[in-house]
């Protein structure tokens, strides 16, 4: 099972990015998909979730969509309106069973992405 996230790179503040991340394996359509992120300095920190439903951390509400293509096996994270403090790596992660009320715990998903970096500049 590998996860292969893409799309980071450096935007201007206000700018947009989309991240993709292919998964390969096994078929992801049932599976939790999401994104978490790492700043330089801190914890990693939940963005974004999708099954059935889309969660997202409170930060990126209204600017960030997540969405996925189950025939391609990849899951998008649009963002819009940048902020410099969305500079991070980007994780791509999935699970097969993931506690609802525990959908922003990193420890839940089995499967991680190799990152994707984006940097947003004043």
């Amino acid at each position: 099972v590998q996860l292969q996230a893409s799309g980071g790179g450096l935007v201007q503040a206000g700018g947009s990015l989309r991240l993709s991340c292919a998964a390969s394996g096994r078929t992801f359509s049932t599976y939790v998909m999401g994104w978490f992120r790492q700043a330089p300095g801190k914890e990693r920190e939940f963005v974004a979730v999708i099954r059935r439903t889309k969660h997202y951390a409170d930060s990126v509400k209204g600017r960030f969509t997540i969405s996925r293509d189950n025939a391609a096996n990849t899951v998008y994270l649009q963002m819009n309106s940048l902020k410099p403090e969305d500079t991070a790596v980007y994780y791509c992660v999935a699970d097969a069973a993931v506690i609802y009320s525990a959908y922003g715990d990193p420890r839940q998903y089995d499967y991680w992405g190799q990152g994707t970096l984006v940097t947003v500049s004043r």
